[in-house]
């Protein structure tokens, strides 16, 4: 049968309200009794979680006009605010955008306004499109991801009537609208390379955005600060700043992931150490292809050496990319 590890983190997740921990601990539940001979109750307790993710995580394809379908998704998270591991400070922040959205009626009568126009800037993987998961987990509204780059490259010439579509989708059906690599809509007017269309586009945004007195959550995310125009900035009621995890917060991380796949004795120090440099989503995928191959070579726990291989891997590639 499980540990007793295993069944308290199994509670523990449960009354978090981390239904994303919850599956991934119950399927380390099944892989142990796998381990143990017990194939058929294995392949039972991987059915119930497959069903469970099913109803209540369904990806949804809404019925948009046929020109807008494929570039706007719908889920329903299961991100809690204690799945974000980052600065206290940003935590906070996060945390501030969520009690004014729970309290905007209070606010109003106070001729007050509450923040729903986000942007999250920093590099890859740190966060971000996390944090639009978690508001939407939080707020219990759905999470329709925009994809930016999608509407300006696929509909050249058009993409102004398509942000059009979409801020009319944003007034009737209330959620956490997240613009991904949005510096695609929101580069800079003054650039040599630009052209009017871009412009116009880039206009039409700021426009819509300015205009937009809907309930729901306008979330933009941008790895390239730069690019986007200065105008924008003053647009949106809260921006905030990622950046890799430090030291604590990656040793977190790994904690987090690996769950009761930690061996007895870890050199933490060690591990964090050896992660410097990572992003939150490339220290995530590492501790995941260390639990992998615990699983697959019939071991029950990840040892430091295991996740060191994992996590060389992952700063192999990250060098790889910078070259």
């Amino acid at each position: 049968m499980a540990t007793a590890e295993q069944i308290k983190s199994l509670i523990r997740s449960h009354f978090s309200d981390e239904s994303e921990r919850f599956f991934t601990i119950a399927l380390q539940v099944a892989a142990h009794e796998a381990q143990q001979g017990h194939g058929e109750l294995a392949h039972d307790i991987r059915l119930i979680v497959d069903k469970a993710k099913q109803v209540q995580s369904p990806i949804i394809q809404m019925k948009f006009p046929q020109d807008l379908q494929g570039l706007v998704l719908a889920d329903e998270p299961q991100a809690p605010l204690a799945a974000l591991v980052m600065p206290d400070a940003i935590k906070a922040r996060v945390d501030r955008i969520i009690h004014e959205y729970r309290q905007q009626q209070k606010l109003k009568t106070h001729g007050l306004s509450h923040r729903r126009k986000i942007l999250l800037i920093g590099p890859p993987g740190t966060g971000k499109t996390m944090t639009a998961r978690v508001l939407a987990h939080e707020l219990r509204l759905q999470l329709f991801t925009i994809q930016a780059d999608k509407v300006v490259t696929k509909f050249m010439g058009e993409t102004s009537a398509k942000l059009r579509q979409i801020f009319d989708l944003i007034e009737e059906e209330p959620g956490v609208y997240f613009f991904d690599e949005f510096d695609a809509i929101g580069g800079e007017r003054m650039l040599e390379n630009d052209v009017g269309e871009m412009r116009r586009v880039l206009n039409s945004f700021l426009q819509f955005v300015e205009q937009d007195t809907s309930d729901s959550l306008i979330v933009a995310a941008t790895n390239s600060p730069k690019l986007l125009d200065r105008a924008l900035y003053r647009r949106f009621d809260d921006v905030l700043y990622y950046e890799n995890p430090d030291a604590t917060e990656r040793a977190t991380l790994m904690q987090n992931v690996l769950g009761t796949f930690i061996a007895t004795k870890m050199a933490w120090k060690s591990l964090t150490a050896g992660s410097l440099g990572l992003s939150h989503a490339e220290i995530d995928q590492a501790c995941r292809d260390a639990i992998k191959q615990a699983i697959l070579s019939d071991r029950t726990a990840v040892d430091t050496a295991l996740l060191s291989s994992m996590l060389r891997e992952r700063l192999d590639t990250h060098g790889k990319r910078r070259e």
